[in-house]
């Protein structure tokens, strides 16, 4: 890459930020990076019936998050902007007059109703709906006149025709397009607001950007851009375009395969280092087999070569997996941090817990680390230390009751806990081998019927560890409740 790399990112503020947007938004932050290049974000606004401010700072708070930090571009400034599209529409129009001054764009003032019986027609004879250019012979004398009598107006591209406009994809290869499928289309409309596609092509050719990196849906606009690029001169950037995400049943990604933008799993207490790791490899792929990268491996090994053309499923397991591996890695602190919300919108703990409630919280999603993914499993995994309202989880589960040695473990067990001076993980431990002993069984014999009695769950953290956390006074209750103690 001879040219310093520049790219972007140049989301609208219509909607919640998207998983795609974000992995778009990555690729482009990881080949900046890569290539010591810069990172530009702009704000693609025009869309003023949908675009909000409010949406805009979900994007920028979720970028942030994610830890994608532009160098160039809206609330960092820089030497190309503004960056926000309403902000520029002043500069749009200097480039608008020149186009119509050279003849390469001209005024259109066919009527909504012309337009569509045009269409009709040619859908009639099967051919390809493109406007057949009625305007574009106007002499300037019409023009004035119909300006003059304020006729509502839009203003077209002349593209030339006869001709293959070709894409030289990074990712997709070479995309060939014909001018004349593409028609004279409309760069600013009636409300004198400049279209997307004339936008952008301003926007990417005077912020001097080198390659665009954007979603696959975005290749059918590139042949109207290359036209664009034509007429005002500029050097297309190098284009890549990468594939969609799907759900795990192969279908585009939708709210039907549950959370679909950042802030949701954001808010069910994924860890933005995961994220970050996941969406990386949605459609790259590394040199090895290994899956987990930090920011700085990722941001060495990145290149767009390795970005496959074939659509990324987005597989919810993986990202829990992924997740589960930056969980294991945080320490005490970091684990409340991440789980205490899940508890408090549960009601489990209160909204300002004081530190001996904070300590034993500690203690408790330590013991259960390995059995939550993110930080919203807390509450299924700890309810059992917050309500009685449990069963044995299944027929296996509840067998583990009625073996013939169950009573007697039982009844041991409860006799040396309540004999105990303090409860604690190191002082419940010797009392399983006391059972053992007392009762004569062994392994699971002991641990199963005790685990079973006071969690309704054949697995989970250390039963010492399980005893201590729900104090002597619960514990006691729920191995009577079994109805197996014998007075």
């Amino acid at each position: 890459m001879s040219k310093q790399v520049r790219v972007r990112f140049a989301p609208s503020p219509t909607g919640p930020f998207h998983i795609g947007g974000a992995r778009s938004a990555l690729f482009n932050y990881l080949v900046a990076a890569h290539n010591d290049g810069t990172f530009v974000v702009r704000v693609e606004d025009t869309d003023q019936k949908r675009s909000t401010r409010e949406s805009e700072e979900n994007i920028k708070e979720a970028l942030h998050w994610l830890g994608i930090n532009w160098d160039e571009g809206i609330d960092v400034g820089g030497d190309h902007g503004p960056y926000r599209q309403m902000e520029r529409l002043d500069l749009y129009r200097q480039y608008t007059e020149k186009l119509l001054a050279e003849g390469k764009a001209y005024y259109c003032f066919c009527t909504p109703e012309e337009l569509e019986a045009e269409k009709d027609a040619q859908m009639a004879k099967g051919e390809t709906p493109v406007y057949g250019g009625m305007c574009s012979h106007l002499s300037e004398e019409q023009i004035k006149q119909y300006l003059a009598e304020g006729r509502p107006h839009v203003i077209r591209i002349r593209t030339p025709k006869h001709k293959t406009y070709e894409v030289d994809d990074i990712v997709r290869g070479k995309v060939p397009f014909d001018s004349d499928k593409i028609g004279d289309f409309v760069i600013v409309k009636s409300d004198g607001v400049p279209v997307y596609n004339y936008c952008v092509v301003l926007d990417d050719a005077l912020m001097e950007i080198t390659h665009v990196i954007r979603a696959e849906e975005h290749l059918s606009n590139t042949p109207r851009q290359l036209v664009l690029y034509e007429a005002l001169g500029f050097e297309p950037p190098k284009f890549a375009h990468v594939s969609l995400i799907l759900g795990a049943d192969k279908k585009k990604m939708s709210k039907r395969h549950g959370a679909t933008s950042v802030q949701q799993y954001r808010d069910m207490g994924y860890l933005p280092e995961a994220l970050f790791n996941f969406l990386a490899l949605l459609g790259w792929t590394p040199d090895s087999d290994k899956e987990i990268f930090s920011k700085e491996e990722l941001c060495s090994m990145f290149t767009l070569d390795r970005v496959a053309k074939n659509p990324a499923v987005f597989d919810i397991e993986k990202l829990n997996w992924i997740n589960f591996q930056y969980m294991k890695e945080l320490d005490g602190p970091s684990l409340v941090t991440l789980c205490l919300p899940h508890l408090q919108k549960a009601g489990y703990v209160s909204e300002n817990p004081d530190e001996k409630t904070l300590a034993w919280v500690e203690t408790m999603v330590k013991a259960l680390r390995e059995h939550i993914q993110y930080g919203a499993q807390v509450t299924d995994a700890a309810k059992v230390f917050f309500t009685d309202e449990y069963e044995p989880e299944n027929e296996e589960t509840a067998a583990v009751l009625k073996e013939e040695t169950a009573p007697a473990v039982l009844t041991a067990f409860l006799k040396e806990l309540e004999a105990l001076d303090e409860v604690t993980a190191d002082t419940v431990q010797p009392l399983f081998k006391k059972v053992q002993k007392g009762v004569g069984v062994k392994g699971k014999f002991v641990y199963m019927p005790i685990r079973v009695a006071l969690t309704g769950v054949m697995h989970g953290p250390d039963l010492n560890v399980i005893i201590a956390l729900m104090g002597r006074e619960k514990v006691v209750q729920r191995l009577r409740r079994s109805g197996l103690i014998a007075e």
